[in-house]
């Protein structure tokens, strides 16, 4: 990877991350996809590689992170409609990352209960 580019944005597929790139070029940043194409050759190792990263020049990197902030995909509920945060009530949800405590959760993350993450005040919920 180009020391002068940093990680903005990991997707599972080459297509979602494509969507943001598009944006962002046409805004004048200077981006690129990194395991876009072993993704696209094998859609299944997407999880085992961490997905495609979207890189951003480094100079560029806060003002690409604030129209990522606004341009990203928030969590809705099964009815379509905004979640909404119990601390600061944005509706800026995203999925929190798994926290696999113990060795069953490890085995068999789908039963891991599903935890909601404000993108404004970092709040797990």
């Amino acid at each position: 990877m180009n020391s002068n580019y940093k990680v903005l944005a990991v997707f599972e597929y080459s297509t979602e991350a494509h969507v943001t790139k598009s944006r962002l070029d046409a805004d004048g940043f200077k981006t690129m996809l990194m395991d876009e194409k072993t993704i696209d050759s094998d859609p299944l190792i997407s999880n085992a590689i961490g997905g495609v990263k979207l890189l951003v020049h480094q100079n560029d990197f806060e003002k690409a992170a604030k129209i990522y902030t606004e341009i990203r995909t928030y969590q809705k509920d099964k009815n379509g409609n905004n979640l909404f945060c119990t601390n600061c009530n944005s509706n800026r949800i995203l999925i929190a990352p798994l926290q696999r405590k113990n060795v069953f959760y490890m085995l068999f993350p789908f039963f891991e209960k599903t935890k909601h993450l404000c993108n404004d005040c970092k709040t797990v919920f």
